[in-house]
């Protein structure tokens, strides 16, 4: 383990989550050692428990993992990996079965996260599997109706705070820091990112290396644990490259990305970050110093796209590839697009769009989208069915 901070460095210890010299974020160094694809057992996150550090003698899972891998229709050698499949819906599951089981092996009987969102409704399920108590802190008014209503069917305690994402993050952090007994499920928590790397191992299993990887950022964790993940392939000889990692930010909430753009070595956050893609509408991104070394080293970039860009490659996801992704998902197809038009990427390379969330996740986004609805009288319907397929041929 290693502090991206002060460079303090120790042996894998489970019970560390922040740099105990300076507070810093940590690295957890992983060198796979006879790691192959074909000696795995199982399905999911826990199929890669060789490349997971830590003890784990409780696994508290729902089966998470096991992604579909979507060919797209529009775009060749172009796949969709859709998080959206996991238990509660994001890819914010793989981390938590990980960060849980950790909590649990390790004693702590209360957990809390901030979250805009999918991080709350996935904790939320993830304790109560494990029979913890669970804390969410919440800015007030921001987050999407499917996810605030899974928080509460979960049963969590919901503490709401007038201000942003990153209010809710500064008070998890006390909790932790001032209590010692709350154990934190937020993406400051390298063990949690150990989980999320699993998409790289499930990707390269499937298809070998992409070219590029085009993800949403919002705290910037999951970036860097892909990258991670690609990384550890690589350095066991399993792949022969990493691919560029290329993120992708709402315009309204873009500091990696206009850190990236200006040659910066460290972002100017935004205060009130806005945009319609709640899961990544984070101004201060907790990971982004691990977030621009993905990038870097990858020889990636970040890119940002509007509210407008983001609702149309959503529409198009739905109604040309059939699926159903969350805006901050539909970020990762508005993001390629542009990449492509700027030369970024090649739509002929081998790419993988990350769709972090399900649709359901936020149904006010769905339901602005345009549609035809038609009242009618059911003792017609023959005639308006026949006369719209006549017009339309």
């Amino acid at each position: 383990m290693k502090c991206l901070d002060c460079g303090y460095e120790t042996d894998i210890n489970q019970k560390i989550i922040t740099c105990p010299r300076c507070g810093g974020l940590l690295e957890i160094k992983v060198k796979l050692k006879g790691f192959s694809f074909s000696n795995l057992k199982g399905r999911g996150v826990w199929r890669y428990k060789d490349a997971i550090p830590g003890n784990y003698s409780k696994i508290v899972s729902i089966n998470e993992g096991n992604t579909p891998l979507i060919p797209s229709r529009n775009y060749k050698q172009t796949f969709y990996k859709f998080e959206g499949a996991n238990p509660t819906g994001s890819f914010k599951d793989r981390g938590m079965t990980v960060a849980v089981s950790s909590a649990v092996n390790t004693g702590y009987k209360v957990v809390a996260a901030a979250s805009t969102g999918n991080t709350a409704a996935s904790a939320a399920a993830y304790a109560s599997r494990a029979g913890l108590r669970i804390y969410l802190v919440l800015p007030k008014g921001k987050v999407a109706l499917g996810k605030l209503a899974q928080s509460i069917l979960y049963g969590a305690t919901i503490l709401e705070v007038n201000g942003s994402f990153d209010v809710a993050m500064a008070s998890v952090m006390r909790l932790y820091k001032d209590l010692g007994i709350v154990y934190p499920l937020n993406s400051f928590n390298p063990w949690r990112l150990e989980g999320q790397k699993t998409i790289a191992y499930e990707i390269a299993e499937e298809i070998g290396e992409p070219d590029n990887v085009i993800v949403p950022v919002g705290n910037a964790g999951n970036i860097y644990a892909i990258w991670k993940g690609f990384t550890e392939l690589q350095e066991a000889g399993v792949i022969s490259k990493v691919p560029r990692m290329i993120g992708v930010q709402a315009e309204g909430a873009a500091p990696i990305a206009k850190a990236i753009e200006k040659g910066l070595n460290e972002p100017e956050f935004f205060e009130n970050p806005e945009t319609i893609a709640t899961a990544i509408r984070i101004g201060k991104p907790v990971n982004w110093k691990k977030a621009i070394k993905a990038i870097k080293s990858s020889k990636g970039t970040a890119i940002s796209v509007s509210d407008q860009e983001i609702i149309d490659a959503q529409k198009r996801l739905a109604r040309e590839e059939g699926i159903g992704a969350e805006p901050a998902s539909a970020a990762a197809l508005a993001g390629y697009d542009k990449a492509i038009k700027e030369g970024i990427v090649d739509k002929d390379q081998k790419n993988v769009l990350i769709l972090t969330g399900h649709a359901l996740k936020d149904p006010d986004a769905m339901l602005r989208l345009d549609v035809r609805r038609i009242l009618i009288n059911p003792e017609h319907i023959e005639n308006i069915v026949l006369g719209e397929i006549n017009d339309n041929n």
